[in-house]
C-alpha cells in the first residue's frame, strides 16, 4: 500500500455587494485574489473558520452566507504529486463598506467582461472569443456544440461553463500552468483558481435570484423599485422589462411602501419601499420567483 498523500483544507469566500449599479466582489492580494485561508482545528465549524479568515484579512464582517462548492484539482497544490489542497468555497452577500487591511472591492465584470450584456452583446464575443474558439474547435463537432451552447445560445447562468471552455481552449492566462498561452483574452487573471471560483459564485447567484429573495440582502433598509431592478440587472448582466418587473414584484407581495419618497432619482420623486421579511414565514420561498424577464 502506498503512502497516503498530504491534504490541506482551505476556505475561500466570494463576497458580493452591489454599489452604484455595479456588482462588486471583495478581493485581497492587490485585488487579484479572493479572501481565503486554512481551516484550523480550533474553528468550531467551516463557516466560523471562513468568517474568521475574511474578517482577519479584510476587517469586514459577513452577513448572509452559504456553502458554494468544493475544489480539489491536483494542480491547486502547485504541482506537488503527493499533495492536495481542498478548497471549500462560500458565497456571501453584503452591503459594501470601506475595505481596509489591503482588501478592496472590484467590479466582477473586470474579471469576466464577456458576462455583462446590459448594453447588448459585448463586442469581444464576436470579434475575439468566437473566432478563437472555433479555431480551437477545428473539425470537432462536440467542441463546436460546446462553443455554440456557451456563447451563441446565451444563458446567463452558464458562467462557469464559459470560463472553463476558455480555460480548456487556452485563452485565459490561468491556463498557462498547463500550456503556453498567447494573447489571452481581456479580463483580469486571478491567483490560483480563484477566477473559476468567482465564476461559480456568479453562476450560483444568478440562478438563485430567480427563485429566492436573496437579492434583498444586498439592498439598504429602504430603496426604490428602480434601485431594486438595477441591482437585479447588475447581477444578471441583463436589462429587464420595467413594467413586467414591477408587475411581478407587486404580485408577489415582496415589498411594502414606507410612506417616504426619494428625491435622488433626478426626476420625479420615487416612492421608497422595504422588503417584507415576514413573507418568508407567510409562504414557501420557492414560490417567490423573482423575475429576470429580458427586454
Amino acid at each position: 500500500m502506498g503512502t497516503p498523500g498530504r491534504a490541506a483544507i482551505e476556505l475561500t469566500a466570494v463576497v458580493v455587494a452591489v454599489t452604484e449599479d455595479e456588482p462588486r466582489v471583495l478581493t485581497v492580494g492587490d485585488g487579484l485574489a479572493l479572501p481565503s485561508g486554512p481551516f484550523a482545528s480550533g474553528h468550531r465549524t467551516l463557516q466560523s473558520g471562513l468568517r474568521e479568515w475574511v474578517e482577519r484579512q479584510t476587517h469586514h464582517s459577513l452577513g448572509y452566507m452559504e456553502q458554494l462548492y468544493t475544489f480539489a484539482d491536483r494542480d491547486r497544490a502547485g504541482g506537488d504529486p503527493d499533495a492536495r489542497v481542498i478548497s471549500i468555497s462560500y458565497l456571501g452577500l453584503s452591503r459594501e463598506v470601506r475595505a481596509v487591511g489591503g482588501a478592496e472591492w472590484r467590479n466582477w465584470y473586470g474579471f469576466l467582461p464577456w458576462e455583462d450584456w446590459r448594453g447588448g452583446e459585448p463586442a469581444l464575443i464576436n470579434s475575439l472569443i468566437l473566432p478563437r474558439l472555433f479555431e480551437w474547435a477545428g473539425f470537432s463537432r462536440a467542441r463546436k456544440q460546446r462553443v455554440e451552447l456557451a456563447f451563441q445560445r446565451w444563458n446567463e447562468d452558464f458562467v462557469l461553463q464559459r470560463y472553463e471552455l476558455l480555460f480548456e481552449a487556452g485563452l485565459v492566462p490561468e491556463a498557462a500552468r498547463e500550456r503556453e498561452v498567447r494573447n489571452p483574452l481581456p479580463g483580469l487573471a486571478m491567483a490560483q483558481d480563484h477566477r473559476r471560483i468567482l465564476a461559480t459564485g456568479i453562476a450560483r447567484l444568478r440562478a438563485k435570484i430567480k427563485y429566492r429573495p436573496v437579492v434583498f440582502e444586498l439592498m439598504p433598509p429602504s430603496f426604490t423599485l428602480l434601485q431594486l431592478q438595477r441591482t437585479m440587472e447588475a447581477l444578471a448582466g441583463l436589462r429587464l422589462h420595467k413594467q413586467n418587473f414591477r408587475r411581478l414584484i407587486d404580485q408577489q407581495g415582496l415589498v411594502e411602501e414606507t410612506g417616504e419618497v426619494s428625491t435622488e432619482t433626478g426626476g420625479r420623486p420615487a416612492r421608497l419601499v422595504r422588503f417584507r421579511r415576514e413573507i418568508v414565514e407567510e409562504r414557501a420561498i420557492g414560490g417567490t420567483k423573482l423575475p429576470l424577464s429580458r427586454v
